[in-house]
């Protein structure tokens, strides 16, 4: 092999891994700006699924407490927006959504009826304050 074969192939294989550690930091950095901006994205729309289902709820409450359950047809928006949750939300913010479910539930077939929506908000409060995205 020639002497000055050396340096040439040294050359390549020092621009060669410049160039791929280039375009690894520039993937890396795009990837994560992606994320972020992704999970930025998402907080408007939790807060228009919270929102939604917190009048839902609102609604089914002050109708369990006037009628029993005639129709089980008129849960099935809530039920549509607890699985909405279910995707977006964590997973306190899905429980405290269950049990307010469930809570609706009882409601309609209960002689006392109270209303338990203020764990639901809290939780979904605590999870937009503390800047989970």
């Amino acid at each position: 092999m020639d002497a000055s074969i050396i340096p040439a192939l040294s050359a390549l294989a020092g621009s060669a891994t410049g160039g791929l550690a280039s375009f690894v930091t520039t993937w890396a950095t795009q990837s994560s700006q992606a994320r972020t901006a992704r999970r930025m994205q998402g907080r408007p729309h939790r807060e228009e699924l919270y929102g939604e289902f917190i009048r839902e709820a609102s609604r089914l409450f002050v109708d369990a407490f006037e009628h029993e359950l005639e129709d089980p047809a008129k849960l099935v928006h809530l039920y549509a927006i607890v699985s909405a949750i279910r995707l977006f939300g964590q997973p306190r913010t899905l429980e405290e959504a269950e049990k307010v479910m469930r809570q609706i539930g009882a409601t309609y077939f209960a002689p006392n009826k109270d209303v338990r929506l203020f764990a639901f908000s809290k939780a979904c409060r605590e999870e937009l304050a503390c800047g989970r995205v």
